[in-house]
């Protein structure tokens, strides 16, 4: 069933299909002695649920309307909404320099960077990083090493020191998205309490997803407010 899917959705993995399942989402047979038996219609359910995020950026619950809306046999809609693909930003996340997708907040913990590894990756020099890390924009883990994410913050308040603009008036990034996360950490906790097998899978899925609609409304947002500054 992933190699059916992965083609299209190279990220799809077997937790994220069970979080779907415990949604109610996709519901597929289970042979006598427990295994999952994916059906074509089960497939091509996932693929409306992961071409829907990918693509609209629905939240699951609208999602699963519409499925729930298909199987009463109701018409679909003619078109589901769009949201503007065109980011500009430096190595920005999501398909094609577009919005963030739940795809684009998986961890790598493989990849650990050392200090001189980040200056070199970032093009920075010692006293930019003592900058970056007093003012909180950048983080090492508890080992002391960073992740590749720090080599893009880097890279990116180097390009906003061009337009005069320096670590410390970024301070206000760096608090706006602690009380985002400290949000998604109240409304995932519950669910990484459960006690079943599949409720850190679920946790990590509504962490991404959540943050994936967090970062595309704060962008939207912007934009909204750069086209009343510049009356467009």
């Amino acid at each position: 069933m992933l190699a059916q899917l992965r083609g299209d959705f190279p990220d799809v993995t077997i937790s994220k299909i069970r979080f779907l399942e415990a949604e109610g989402l996709v519901q597929p047979g289970r042979t006598p002695s427990g295994y999952r038996q994916f059906a074509p219609a089960d497939v091509e359910r996932l693929r409306f649920v992961l071409s829907a995020q990918r693509d609209h950026y629905l939240p699951l619950k609208v999602i699963k309307e519409q499925l729930d809306a298909a199987d009463r046999g109701a018409a679909p809609e003619a078109a589901m909404p769009r949201l503007p693909r065109k980011l500009v930003s430096l190595e920005a996340p999501g398909e094609n320099g577009g919005l963030p997708s739940p795809g684009d907040f998986e961890t790598d913990r493989e990849i650990r960077l050392t200090e001189e590894d980040l200056l070199r990756q970032a093009g920075i020099d010692a006293a930019t990083l003592a900058e970056l890390r007093q003012y909180g924009l950048v983080r090492p883990g508890a080992a002391g090493f960073f992740d590749p994410d720090a080599v893009l913050v880097a890279k990116t308040v180097k390009a906003m020191t061009e337009f005069g603009i320096e670590p410390r008036h970024l301070r206000a990034f760096r608090a706006a998205a602690d009380r985002e996360v400290g949000l998604l950490e109240q409304i995932v906790t519950p669910v990484y309490r459960h006690r079943d097998e599949d409720a850190k899978a679920r946790g990590d899925e509504v962490v991404r997803e959540l943050a994936a609609l967090t970062v595309a409304l704060h962008t939207l947002l912007v934009k909204a407010g750069i086209r009343a500054v510049t009356g467009g």
